[in-house]
């Protein structure tokens, strides 16, 4: 099967490889252009574009698919295109030139969590279980008929990264198989039912964690945003990140926002809450690279500083 691919970051990259190993003819791959990245704004390729050129696949870098772009895609001839994290809509011109439509790779269990970041807010909402789905894009936001899904359970030291790893191997798996009953004729496509979630894009204010919450709110909040744009609250008015954070239902003696160190082999970092402690595995300080919280909690008890959040 002769296909166009889709995709701009890294979740997608892992796309791309299933289908080139299993022997798709890969026509082109469209792309977001070159961004500027780092302290000095260096332009970029996507991670997509970077491995299509590794694997000597033509690149169509596009902000936008406008008529010249649909023109483009059009004179590949492509039997279907499959899409991952693209980074923009498809024009129904563009919908209509595939033999098959564009098939649609999206993380999660639709009609849940439509839009730009589900896989985030299915775990800063409590989700117990995640997913993939391969779907039928159409002009509607993740609306089209569902041809088949994986699911994830969401462990309680599961972040958004962690989950979009497991969801890029089983869920590119999944469109591989798509892709391969669409060319059999086999895919059947069925309509989505029930009431619909929707998934807004994640912004640095959501990334704010504010300790005179639940600490089971505070802890999905931080994972479903690490690990971007990573979890945060400010002390003396600097920010600190955190990685993940265990819930530690056996320590309820301290305030909102006070933070203990527990001293030993491997200190021990507490932060109250409005009901139990948290305890961040790893803690980025400011001006500073993240770390494990023992070592961060090694030199604040050497320097005799304390820190509160509240």
């Amino acid at each position: 099967m002769r296909i166009l691919f889709a995709g701009t970051p890294q979740v997608a990259v892992t796309s791309l490889n299933y289908l080139h190993e299993a022997g798709f003819d890969i026509a082109a791959v469209l792309t977001r252009p070159d961004a500027p990245l780092g302290r000095k704004r260096v332009l970029t390729p996507s991670p997509v574009a970077a491995r299509a050129e590794e694997l000597g696949l033509p690149v169509i870098k596009a902000a936008k698919i406008t008529a010249e772009v649909t023109e483009e895609i059009a004179a590949l001839d492509v039997q279907a295109a499959a899409i991952v994290a693209y980074g923009g809509l498809v024009p129904e011109a563009a919908l209509n030139v595939p033999t098959h439509g564009w098939i649609n790779l999206h993380f999660s269990l639709l009609p849940n969590w439509r839009g730009a970041a589900p896989v985030q807010q299915s775990i800063i909402h409590g989700d117990d279980i995640t997913g993939a789905v391969t779907f039928q894009l159409e002009t509607g936001l993740d609306t089209g008929p569902v041809f088949g899904q994986v699911t994830e359970a969401i462990g309680e030291m599961d972040t958004a990264g962690v989950m979009l790893e497991k969801l890029s191997n089983s869920g590119s798996m999944l469109l591989v198989q798509t892709l391969q009953a669409l060319d059999a004729g086999k895919a059947v496509g069925v309509p989505q039912a029930g009431s619909h979630t929707y998934a807004p894009k994640i912004t640095d204010a959501d990334a704010e964690l504010d300790f005179t919450r639940p600490a089971t709110e505070i802890r999905r909040r931080a994972h479903g945003t690490t690990p971007f744009p990573g979890a945060w609250a400010a002390a003396e008015d600097k920010r600190y990140k955190f990685g993940p954070l265990r819930e530690r239902r056996d320590v309820a003696d301290l305030a909102a926002g006070q933070l203990r160190i527990e001293p030993g082999k491997q200190p021990t970092v507490l932060i109250g809450t409005g009901t139990w402690a948290l305890e961040p595995t790893m803690i980025q300080p400011p001006g500073k690279k993240m770390m494990n919280a023992s070592d961060w909690a090694r030199g604040m008890l050497a320097q005799g500083t304390k820190v509160s959040f509240a």
